[in-house]
């Protein structure tokens, strides 16, 4: 008998796309998507920062993060071998920090309980792209750097991502082939 309660459920890996303000995160996320035929988890701080009218708080982040992982947990069900999240916690406690010196414990905690097996790290090699959300072009060497500490620290699996944007799409595939080759 194999019906719905019987049939093994392979995992859905996790990779998460992380890095400065446009590093063509979005950009690979899609194609990757294209690539793997499954689903990619759009950044949930877009469509809420639209919305505003008066400049983010360190609270918005904290609704920004929840709305995050709501999405993200919607996105896993249809996820096909590997779901690809545009953004996670980390890119928020990055900026959190950077912008306000500190970050909701909510977010910190929920962390440590929220695993990736993959976080692909995109380098500042890539021409900034004016948009009314991005606010640090000047900066971006600084917040690579704090990204690339933090993924150390946490010891959180990385690839770093450089090289134009026909470049990048061939090694974030490879980074996760050999996800799966690893089990």
């Amino acid at each position: 008998m194999n019906d719905d309660s019987t049939r093994l459920v392979t995992p859905v890996k996790r990779v998460a796309i992380v890095g400065p303000e446009c590093t063509g995160k979005t950009s690979l996320a899609q194609q990757l998507a294209g690539v793997f035929a499954t689903e990619w988890v759009p950044e949930y701080a877009r469509g809420y920062l639209d919305k505003l009218v008066l400049p983010y708080t360190e609270g918005d982040l904290l609704n920004i993060a929840q709305g995050q992982m709501r999405i993200e947990d919607e996105f896993y069900r249809d996820g096909n071998r590997v779901l690809i999240c545009d953004t996670n916690l980390l890119v928020i406690k990055i900026w959190s920090e950077f912008v306000f010196g500190s970050c909701n414990p909510w977010i910190l905690s929920e962390m440590t309980h929220r695993q990736y097996d993959l976080h692909l790290l995109t380098n500042i090699d890539i021409p900034w792209e004016e948009d009314p959300q991005r606010e640090h072009p000047t900066k971006r060497k600084e917040l690579y750097e704090l990204y690339k500490r933090e993924l150390d620290v946490q010891q959180r699996p990385y690839v770093e991502i450089s090289g134009d944007k026909t470049e990048r799409l061939p090694r974030a595939t490879e980074a996760i082939h050999k996800l799966f080759a690893n089990g």
